[in-house]
């Protein structure tokens, strides 16, 4: 059977991440969304997702599919239910799509419409939980590092703990082989998990409380202090003060300065000092842009910091407000707070902005994954200059 992962209807609540990537490749714990149902599933996953990123991230042309929503948290008593599932037959809880097996090829753009006239639906009765929002990110990672830290090291033995570290509560420290942690880091893992990927690197004298987790090859600098529920994603710089805090992946925020209850994408780079406000000085609870719709929403969260899309940059110094969005390619400088939105391909900061002309946003993006050996993609590309065109 070919497993699909399709955008459901909380694509349009989880922008400016589903700008440039299918919901599936949001993280959110140690794992993608996508990673956790292929390691539950046993499989590799197809995608189904917006027409301008489709040639990034392929889909397969055949009827004999089985539609799973990206946007919800696999678990292994799903994936049996799914597995369970008799052509024509869809999955749900409550009013949520968990998913769907046709027993004909369907209109894939309206998916989910189909899905709702099949009238052979199991229910599930388990708890599930679903990606709503963009801010359910960080809000959720406490309980995604802990079951992802289960899936992952159980019957596991972590590689020992070099000598010179500090760590309270060891057995819920997990470190891969190939990473390395430095004489007088401090690392408290005896009120949450903490995993350490393969090739990671936390520098002398860094402070850890997890859950955090520390995907392959990032880097945390030394001095750092990081509290949870934090993941690190693979390819990371960070440094600084960092709470409750999920890098999707390749990002860098390598300075001093404070970040908190926020998201950031992947290729964005945070200057030495930069400062996100988390809480309101009233304590009231943050509204946050909703790009979709073109309008405020509340969160319902008092702590709500900044919300960052891919390959966006900050100046040295750059301050954020309570539950700042920012767009794809943007560069920000400057004093002051800038506007709480800051659309896609945006240049400038509090005094104001101009457009991010799509040539130098190009060259910066292949510029900073240069570093990495990397390079856009024909498709990226042509996902980029759509967003360009149609989301400024």
């Amino acid at each position: 059977m070919n497993f699909v992962l399709f955008d459901s209807q909380s694509r349009n609540n989880l922008l400016p991440f589903t700008h440039t990537r299918p919901v599936a490749d949001i993280r959110c714990g140690i794992l993608t969304m996508r990673e956790r149902w292929e390691k539950l599933l046993r499989a590799n996953t197809w995608t189904l997702t917006q027409p301008y990123l489709q040639p990034a991230f392929p889909n397969i042309d055949t009827a004999e599919k089985t539609y799973i929503n990206a946007a919800v948290f696999a678990t292994q008593d799903m994936v049996n239910a799914i597995i369970d599932l008799k052509p024509g037959e869809t999955l749900y809880a409550d009013n949520i799509l968990i998913a769907w097996q046709p027993n004909e090829k369907v209109n894939e753009h309206a998916l989910q419409s189909e899905a709702e006239n099949c009238t052979a639906k199991v229910e599930y009765t388990a708890p599930v939980i679903i990606l709503n929002n963009n801010w359910d990110i960080f809000s959720l990672n406490d309980r995604a590092i802990k079951a992802d830290f289960e899936l992952l090291t159980n019957g596991r033995k972590s590689a020992p703990i070099p000598e010179g570290v500090t760590v309270a509560g060891s057995e819920h420290l997990f470190i891969e082989e190939g990473a390395n942690i430095y004489p007088g880091c401090i690392i408290n893992a005896a009120i949450g998990p903490v995993y350490i990927g393969a090739g990671a690197e936390v520098l002398e004298g860094t402070i850890m409380r997890g859950p955090i987790a520390l995907c392959e090859h990032s880097v945390v600098k030394m001095g750092a202090k990081i509290y949870g529920a934090t993941t690190i994603g693979p390819g990371c710089k960070v440094g600084g003060e960092i709470n409750n805090v999920v890098f999707i992946a390749n990002s860098n925020k390598a300075h001093d300065g404070y970040l908190g209850n926020a998201v950031i994408g992947e290729w964005c780079n945070l200057g030495a000092d930069t400062n996100c406000s988390n809480l309101k000085n009233d304590y009231g609870t943050v509204k946050v842009w909703h790009e979709a719709t073109g309008k405020e929403i509340n969160s319902g969260l008092t702590f709500c910091g900044l919300m960052m899309g891919d390959h966006s940059k900050c100046g040295i110094n750059t301050m954020f407000n309570t539950g700042t969005v920012v767009g794809v390619s943007c560069n920000i400088f400057g004093s002051g707070f800038p506007k709480k939105f800051i659309p896609s391909f945006s240049w400038g900061g509090a005094e104001g902005f101009t457009e991010y002309r799509f040539d130098k946003a190009l060259e910066a993006a292949n510029r900073m994954m240069g570093r990495r050996s990397k390079t856009l993609s024909t498709a990226e590309t042509d996902a980029l200059f759509f967003i360009y065109q149609n989301y400024r």
